[in-house]
Parts: structure tokens; sequence; C-alpha cells
């Protein structure tokens, strides 16, 4: 299951979270390494969007939570097909 989800970091300053800001890439590439991840990229000023790729929902709260535990934040996340999976789809209707 893909799902993107996009970090909007709870205001405070930069200098404030940095110690937990440089946890956050070793923690990203762990799971771009494992397959967990297909991509991450920061967000200019603040935050960052990931492409997850997972079992479930509960694989994705707890990647969020990980995620939160290290830079407090809330996100959106958007559950999503991948172009072979759309393309299945309609031919199927």
């Amino acid at each position: 299951m893909l799902f993107l989800a996009i970090s909007n970091p709870h205001p405070t300053r930069p200098s404030e979270v940095r110690e937990q800001r440089k946890q956050y890439w070793p923690w990203a590439q762990d799971k771009l390494d494992r397959g967990i991840a297909r991509f991450v990229f920061a967000r200019p000023g603040r935050g960052a969007v990931a492409l997850f790729d997972v079992d479930s929902n509960e694989a994705l709260h707890r990647l969020l939570t990980e995620w939160a535990e290290m830079i407090p934040a809330e996100f959106d996340v958007y559950p999503l097909l991948d172009a072979d999976a759309a393309v299945q789809f309609l031919n199927e209707g």
C-alpha cells in the first residue's frame, strides 16, 4: 500500500530541534534501504515528504509515530495507487 506523507512540523525555532532533526535523516535512510520508503525529500523551510510502501495502516501508523517522536508534526497522508494498478482498475470496469 502506497501512502504519501507530508509533515508540517510544530512551530519552533529551528535551532531548538536541530539535534532531533539530525536523527531524522539516518532514520529515513534506513526506511529507504529497507524498501519501506520509496523516496524522502526535505521541503524548503520546514518539513519533509515521503512515499511509504507498507502492508497496513498499522505499519504506516508506526512510521508516523516514530517520525513524530523525533520531530513533532502534523501529517497530511494520501493513499495512492501506482499507475499499473490504476490502469488495471480502469480495464476491469
